[in-house]
């Protein structure tokens, strides 16, 4: 999914009040924590994620690594916080705003 810069502000507005649910430490993205994240967009739309000290991978790469295992949008990554989107398909609670319509020339 592509986030308009709009509507990527708008989500970054949201996680700014989030805690962390999840922190990638020295073992960083294993199976078992790519399935807990997966299960955490089965009630949640909005994900925010922690890179401890001690994870050695990078927290840009680890960022992609994610949105594609969990097929979420990654909203941004500032340090070693990132965020993730994936709307619920059934019941969604966040509405982003509107996507303009692009002009043709």
């Amino acid at each position: 999914m592509e986030l308009t810069s709009k509507q990527r502000a708008y989500l970054r507005s949201l996680s700014n009040t989030l805690e962390p649910a999840f922190f990638l430490g020295k073992a960083s993205l294993t199976p078992e924590v790519t399935d807990a994240l997966t299960e955490y967009f089965g009630k949640n739309e909005l994900l925010k994620v922690s890179v401890l000290k001690n994870c050695g991978d990078d927290p840009r790469e680890l960022a992609q690594i994610i949105g594609e295992r969990t097929h979420s949008t990654v909203v941004y990554t500032i340090g070693k916080k990132m965020v993730f989107y994936k709307p619920n398909k059934d019941k969604p609670k966040i509405v982003l705003p509107p996507a303009k319509a692009r002009k043709e020339v």
